[in-house]
Formats: structure tokens, sequence, C-alpha cells
């Protein structure tokens, strides 16, 4: 885990506030008692993201597909290929359908819109807790 104080850090990625706000609001402070509290830090732009995962310290990462004018679907493909134990990704698709879309990406789970808050709970949950359980070298 590469989390700073005690806590877990999540990288939530939309040109949408109101997305970015539906996702911490899902998650809350401390998600499950068997993981740390959650630290967000919100990104609106694709150079926020790839500096934020650059400077290290990130645990899980949500990005918008269908953010513009960056989608989360490209952001992930760079980040998969170029971060060195990149952090597993939920990528949020607007289409069921799209989901080809996100596999190829590399996103490690993918949620539909609208978005269900217990599902994106319980996404990120076993997103950090793969995380938790393979810490970095």
């Amino acid at each position: 885990m590469t989390s700073r104080n005690d806590t877990m850090t999540v990288v939530v990625y939309s040109d949408n506030a109101t997305t970015r706000r539906q996702i911490t609001l899902a998650l809350g402070q401390r998600p499950v008692p068997d993981l740390p509290a959650l630290a967000y830090l919100e990104c609106a732009t694709q150079p926020a993201v790839i500096a934020t995962l650059d400077a290290g310290g990130v645990d899980v990462c949500v990005l918008d597909g269908e953010a513009a004018p960056a989608g989360g679907m490209g952001i992930c493909r760079q980040l998969k290929d170029e971060i060195d134990d990149c952090p597993p990704v939920l990528m949020l698709i607007g289409r069921a359908q799209d989901g080809w879309l996100a596999t190829w990406s590399g996103a490690d789970a993918m949620l539909s819109h609208p978005l269900d808050p217990m599902a994106v709970r319980q996404a990120v949950v076993e997103l950090a807790r793969q995380r938790s359980a393979c810490p970095a070298p």
C-alpha cells in the first residue's frame, strides 16, 4: 500500500464537478472498517491526473470515461503503459456496451452511468483491498 499517514489516497478524475462529488459522497471518509480512511485528490484535467500519479502515493484511481476533452479510457491506457506499479483503476463508462473499451484501456473494474453509490463503494473497496494486499516493492 502506498498510503500516507494511515490513509488510502483515491484520485477522482472527471471534468464534471458533480460526478467527482458523487464519487466522494458514495465512498465517504471510511467506507469499511478494515481499510484506512480515504483521502481524495480530485482532478479535472489530464495533466493534473498525470502529475498526481507521477508524484506517487496513490492507491486507487476512479476515472470518468466520458470526460472531455481527455476521456478516462485514454488516460487509463497511458497510466498503465507509463506508470510502474500503476494503482488499480475503476472506469466510469457511459453505457454497458462500452465495457470492451474499458477493458482495452487496462481498467481493473468498470461501472456504467447512472452511478449506483453502493456499487461505487463496493468496487473501490475491492480495488483498495487488492492494492493493500500487494504492497509496493
